[in-house]
């Protein structure tokens, strides 16, 4: 198998996408193929991801996904030089109750795939101290194997020396160590990061990191350690992932505001034969009018509000379609499907009015959670009954929801979530992304 890291951290916030992107550019320059992956289900990162490495990033969640399409994915990588995986939270964070393969964790995908780890351990405000963190954490799971660190935010060479000593002190190899810098940072938002297409100067950043990566961080050991540390036992070629497309030609909404897409949904589609047919409601586009189903994923309607409601072609080409084929949005999309998108000064805009939703960013309430959803009508190919395994995360708030419910959802847990989505006709629409059927 292809040798990996997983690139994790003892918590959120500790600079990992910033290292993930300068190790992802940097070891591409010295002419490697770098297969990148993000565990869990961040809608975001994939496409930074891409933009390093010049490869598409996949992701990889053991609560969703079953352990053939985990496989499969990862058989991504079967033509690169090295992998690296971009952890989410904490290493061994997930939800209380095991799904598909088993609780969300990155420690799932790292054991399971045979990747390393490296940690990314902030030192600020402590020096020999984070050895500790570090060592319990390579001691939590006596079966994954931590490479070692790389220390961040260091704040002086003295810094430097102290922290060292503590990871000497407990047999961790430090990778590298990086200076404290404001600059090397990301815009972020509610959802997290800016989009990586609303960065102008995306290439340059990400080149910036590289530089910095590259000064202060053994490349070297670490694709050593990818190679030394690697467990898994080979497994055969894998097929990519087989879901089977909704429909033959998909009209799907692709710009600013439509943006959160899985990679491996569409990447299963296309290899099935489906023919995806990108528009762009800002632009105020038509879905094609060929196309036997309009799919609107999910993004950030909610910034672009006007602009949407003043789409007088895009509406009137949704309703026409919906007259004879279906229509279905995720989150975002199943907002802008709805009657009314109040954005966050309180103005209401008006949106496709295919169905009577009614949301509000005015009234914010964070929705974070996995999902696992029984179907009570047809959704994109998948018949009443279907159980489908996705996320959830927005800050808006339904303050109308009049159509008939569309799933019973409930959360990892167990727990009935009151965020049902609903369907009008041949009009339907989700909170959550789906990310694979439960089987």
């Amino acid at each position: 198998m292809t040798p990996g890291l997983m690139i994790a951290a003892p918590s959120s916030g500790t600079g990992k996408t910033t290292v993930m992107l300068g190790l992802l550019r940097a070891l591409r320059d010295e002419g490697l193929a770098v297969q990148p992956f993000k565990s869990g289900p961040d809608y975001i990162d994939p496409a930074f991801h891409h933009a390093a490495s010049g490869r598409r990033s996949f992701n990889l969640d053991s609560w969703a996904m079953p352990a053939t399409m985990l496989d499969r994915l990862a058989a991504h990588a079967h033509d690169a030089d090295l992998v690296l995986a971009e952890g989410s939270m904490g290493l061994f964070d997930g939800v209380a109750a095991a799904g598909a393969t088993g609780n969300g964790a990155s420690a799932d995908i790292a054991g399971r795939m045979g990747w390393a780890v490296v940690l990314i351990v902030d030192v600020s405000g402590q020096a020999q101290s984070a050895a500790a963190t570090a060592l319990g954490f390579a001691r939590y799971d006596a079966a994954l194997p931590v490479a070692g660190v790389i220390l961040n935010r260091v704040a002086s060479p003295r810094h430097e020396r102290l922290a060292r000593s503590g990871m000497a002190a407990v047999g961790l190899p430090v990778f590298g160590a990086l200076p404290r810098r404001g600059d090397l940072t990301l815009p972020e938002r509610h959802l997290g990061l800016v989009q990586a297409g609303e960065h102008a100067d995306l290439d340059a950043r990400i080149a910036s990191y590289a530089t910095f990566l590259r000064a202060h961080v053994d490349l070297a050991a670490l694709r050593a350690a990818a190679t030394a540390t690697a467990t898994a036992a080979p497994r055969p070629p894998a097929e990519r992932p087989q879901l089977a497309p909704p429909a033959q030609r998909i009209a799907l909404a692709q710009d600013a505001a439509f943006s959160f897409t899985y990679p491996h949904i569409v990447d299963a589609w296309r290899h099935a034969g489906a023919e995806i047919l990108p528009f762009s409601p800002l632009a105020d586009e038509a879905p094609d009018a060929s196309a036997d189903l309009v799919w609107l994923p999910g993004g950030y309607p909610e910034l672009h509000a006007g602009r949407l409601a003043a789409a007088t072609t895009f509406h009137a080409a949704l309703a026409e379609h919906a007259r004879t084929r279906p229509v279905h949005g995720e989150c975002g999309g199943y907002m802008a499907l709805g009657e009314a998108l109040i954005d966050a000064e309180g103005i209401s805009h008006r949106m496709a009015g295919l169905l009577g939703l009614v949301t509000s960013y005015a009234r914010r309430r964070m929705h974070l959670g996995y999902r696992k959803a029984t179907l009570r009508a047809e959704v994109a190919g998948y018949s009443p009954g279907t159980t489908l395994r996705g996320h959830e995360f927005h800050y808006s708030t339904i303050l109308e929801q009049p159509d008939t419910p569309l799933a019973q959802v409930v959360d990892a847990e167990g727990a009935a979530v009151a965020e049902t989505g609903s369907y009008r006709g041949r009009v339907s629409g989700t909170f959550f992304h789906l990310i694979a059927p439960a089987r």
